[in-house]
């Protein structure tokens, strides 16, 4: 059993720890799962600047990712809707209606220059074996922007899970390049479906956002929808406007979708309902409004991590930086040579050193003549002659040594010389040719991505008991104890809607929150009905006189109700104690009537119930007087009784307190 237990423990660790890392979690370094990046790597090497079939690359990068056509199919498409890295061409599907791409034998595909330019360099990427071992596939791509910001992606692992929403192209430039420069700078989210966002609890990449389509309510009769939501399309908002009518969450006459490049909706109202009176209960009861939970889950030094939107950017400026080096001492490294290259060249043609192999029989001795025919020239060349070096002079052609210009030759030395010292000038100066670098994509690109798409706003949540219409009479039957909207007898109390709460206190002194119902049987002794909104609940002063049963003493209890939980009883009093009054009215006073007896000359006293503090629910009350008392109830300052706030505490005002 504990053989079995540990090889379910360790093969359960190995599995998650693979979903996360191989599937998942997008890399914080180039932004992309292991599927995108096998995508684009098959791409790199389709490369031949014209369009390939989606199946011909889908099954070429089959030879790196393990998992079958339709994750890599489906990752594709995803990728070619972004107008980022993949150039597409055909039905690639459609982000405002939700309409799926055409199957994979009749799209196509490409790189973007920008992929070329901002991800692929294959001498400074890191490769590995393929899962089969055939094939050699990057473990990172050595991007020089945050892709994982300015894609956005999601990701469900093992335990954990990734979203990150997408931001604006250049904005994400920009603040790349503050980072680089020190300088303060904030991002938020850009949806290409455009809209409404309040970002005011995005806390980084670490909350949410809520997003709004954007409604022209110019004509009061009807409703244009004109931008969506992120995360909805055109289908699945009619949809739910559709299924909020037929609940009665709203009213509408009829809606049509006009949506072709844009985003067109129309709205009728019915007769006798105007725009102003619809539209909260389409933020609330429809996908005109959505809240995105946000969590910036990467993988970083091969775990998985948490981070921020602005730690995110301050790690690209340095990784920008060093990938720029690397790309830096590349081209140098590689200029070294040839300039190593080109001087001897110039010197064995120049100074005649194939001459001195013209009598030479055996290799080792022609091989030993080059060498030394280069030993005067000792100070011209970079470093010492390799059998290499001897080689490719061994190889030049007569032809070229006798049409050798050594005015070109000369010209190409000193470019190279002259490239050679530029680059050791951004390589002393590597933040400003970061910032160079990126001004210079900016300028480049800058048509080809859109400006800000998503309005950013601050505006009130609308939730859907908001913006429910109370348009039901809950209604108390106090000869049948029954209570709800469906009652023909009994008082009407409130207009509610199915959503609202109500919060119910009986005779007896406890109380408990329940759903607005159809029809229930709440009891003969309910004394107050309200609303039990907890804002507004917690706003209600709610006064209360009570009787000791042992000692007859007369208490005031002046509360709050600040929270509940639903359908949970409660009690207002302390044990062996009797509600007298109960009223949420604040200009009254406590009339307390004392019992005669021979000397006492005072036979009532008034208490303003003002002169009291406002306590917690759990509180007990205040002893209003030590006198013997026959009775007690709320007037109002002027010495005229309080008027009731229900028809229960009326029916309870009647009532003698004591016989």
């Amino acid at each position: 059993m504990a053989y079995v237990q540990k090889l379910f423990a360790e093969n359960f660790l190995e599995y998650a720890s693979y979903v996360i890392k191989e599937r998942a979690i997008p890399h914080l370094n180039d932004g992309l799962k292991p599927v995108q990046r096998r995508i684009i790597h098959s791409l790199m090497e389709m490369d031949d600047g014209k369009f390939h079939k989606v199946a011909n690359v889908v099954g070429h990068c089959m030879k790196y990712h393990p998992h079958g056509d339709a994750s890599i199919y489906e990752a594709l498409v995803n990728l070619g809707q972004k107008n980022l890295f993949i150039d597409t061409q055909g039905n690639f599907g459609n982000i405002f209606t939700g309409d799926e791409a055409s199957a994979a034998r009749y799209i196509e595909c490409r790189l973007t220059p920008l992929a070329k330019e901002v991800l692929y360099n294959p001498e400074i990427t890191e490769m590995v074996d393929s899962y089969d071992g055939r094939n050699k596939e990057p473990v990172i791509f050595p991007a020089k922007i945050p892709v994982v910001l300015i894609q956005g992606i999601e990701g469900i692992a093992v335990g954990m899970a990734t979203k990150i929403l997408p931001h604006n192209f250049r904005e994400v430039l920009q603040a790349l390049q503050a980072a680089l420069r020190g300088e303060e700078f904030a991002l938020l989210p850009d949806f290409p479906t455009g809209g409404l966002m309040d970002a005011s609890t995005y806390e980084d990449g670490q909350g949410s956002v809520t997003v709004r389509a954007v409604l022209d309510t110019s004509d009061e009769k009807r409703i244009l929808i004109r931008e969506l939501p992120f995360g909805a399309t055109t289908a699945g908002l009619i949809a739910s406007i559709e299924n909020a009518a037929k609940k009665g969450k709203l009213k509408i006459a009829g809606i049509s979708d006009f949506t072709s490049d844009h985003v067109e909706i129309e709205i009728k109202l019915p007769r006798g309902v105007y725009t102003s009176e619809v539209v909260e209960a389409l933020y609330a009861f429809t996908d005109c409004q959505i809240t995105h939970q946000v969590n910036l889950l990467v993988i970083q030094d091969k775990l998985p991590v948490q981070t921020t939107v602005t730690q995110v950017i301050r790690h690209h400026a340095g990784h920008l930086v060093e990938v720029l080096k690397k790309e830096l001492e590349l081209e140098k490294g590689k200029l070294l040579d040839k300039l190593h290259l080109r001087t001897l060249e110039r010197i064995f043609i120049e100074e005649r050193i194939y001459k001195f192999i013209e009598d030479k029989k055996t290799h080792d001795l022609v091989s030993q003549a080059v060498v030394t025919g280069f030993v005067p020239f000792k100070k011209e060349i970079l470093r010492p002659v390799s059998e290499e070096d001897v080689k490719h002079l061994l190889e030049i052609p007569i032809r070229r040594i006798s049409l050798y210009d050594i005015e070109k030759a000369r010209k190409e030395l000193e470019e190279i010389q002259a490239r050679l010292k530029q680059i050791e000038h951004h390589l002393a100066h590597l933040t400003a040719y970061a910032l160079a670098f990126l001004e210079a994509i900016l300028k480049k690109y800058t048509d080809q991505m859109p400006v800000r798409q998503t309005k950013p706003l601050s505006f009130k949540k609308v939730t859907a008991k908001d913006a429910a219409l109370r348009d039901k009479k809950l209604r108390y039957d106090k000869t049948t104890g029954y209570l709800g909207w469906a009652l023909t007898a009994g008082e009407v109390q409130l207009e509610v809607s199915e959503l609202d709460r109500l919060i119910l206190i009986h005779k007896d002194g406890t109380y408990s929150v329940i759903r607005a119902v159809e029809k229930l049987f709440a009891g003969k002794n309910v004394l107050y009905i309200g609303n039990a909104d907890k804002e507004e609940l917690a706003k209600v002063v709610f006064s209360l006189l009570y009787r000791d049963n042992a000692s007859s003493s007369i208490y005031l209890k002046r509360f709050h109700i600040e929270g509940y939980i639903l359908d949970k009883e409660y009690t207002l009093l302390p044990e062996n104690t009797t509600l007298l009054k109960l009223t949420t009215r604040q200009d009254v006073a406590v009339r307390v009537d004392y019992k005669q007896k021979p000397l006492i000359r005072v036979f009532e006293e008034t208490f303003p119930v003002q002169d009291y503090l406002v306590k917690g629910v759990k509180a007990q009350g205040i002893r209003l007087t030590a006198k013997e008392t026959t009775g007690a109830r709320f007037v109002r300052n002027t010495g005229s009784p309080a008027e009731s706030e229900s028809s229960a505490e009326s029916e309870n005002r009647e009532e003698s307190e004591e016989e």
